[in-house]
């Protein structure tokens, strides 16, 4: 069993500096309208949890925002990793025996049953799987069509790899054109500076980097 522990996550002042220099102000997005807006919690599923004491420190912040957002109207989704027969670049890139590791990481049986067990699905919430590292990469996984069929035009990025599975989801997303807010505490990475990099790189080009107190703030003042 691991310990829960935070990241000491940070973006360089200089590149806040940088971007209010160019757009006037610190954060691209200055309000969330909870309707329109959905919290992806990314592979939070027991494979990622074997050594994952930063995975089991994100676990309350992502648990508020998800009951946060419902009680405002927003939608909550939960994207597990789907299995694949692994293609011959995957096998020879990552060799059979860690291909087969990372093909099984979602597990098997119902969704929910997948999902880490301290978190709660409530029968509003979207439960789907996807078959690459971003939940927005088209033909891989079904949740931008659910999202458009809500009405969704802002995602709040969590979950883990933080460097992986959710950075390739945020440029996914951004690319498709949705106003994107990674979580800085409701992401796990192995490393500090591995979280770090992918925070600067979402800050810099791909969306805005916010905290969950922040967050919540901001549904707050939106559901008003």
């Amino acid at each position: 069993m691991t310990t829960p522990k935070l990241h000491d996550w940070m973006i360089e002042e200089r590149e806040y500096l940088r971007q209010e220099s160019r757009r006037g102000k610190r954060h691209a997005y200055q309000h969330l309208t909870p309707a329109k807006t959905a919290l992806v919690v990314v592979d939070m599923v027991p494979f990622f949890f074997t050594d994952g004491d930063y995975e089991r420190g994100v676990v309350p912040q992502i648990s508020t925002l998800a009951d946060s957002l419902r009680a405002a109207g927003g939608t909550v989704a939960w994207v597990l990793p789907g299995s694949t027969e692994p293609s011959a670049v995957t096998i020879e890139f990552l060799g059979d025996e860690i291909a087969a590791v990372f093909n099984a990481s979602g597990g098997t049986g119902p969704l929910r049953d997948r999902l880490w067990h301290e978190f709660t699905v409530h029968d509003e919430d979207l439960l789907v799987e996807k078959t690459a590292a971003s939940a927005f990469f088209p033909g891989r996984c079904d949740l931008p069509g659910l999202l458009t069929e809500r009405g969704i035009d802002t995602v709040l990025i969590t979950g883990t790899v933080a460097n992986v599975c959710c950075e390739s989801s945020a440029r996914d997303a951004s690319t498709l054109g949705y106003r994107v807010v990674m979580v800085a505490d409701g992401v796990a990475a192995r490393r500090d500076k591995d979280l770090n990099a992918t925070l600067h790189t979402v800050y810099r080009t791909f969306g805005d980097v916010r905290p969950t107190g922040e967050i919540l703030g901001l549904l707050a003042s939106g559901s008003q």
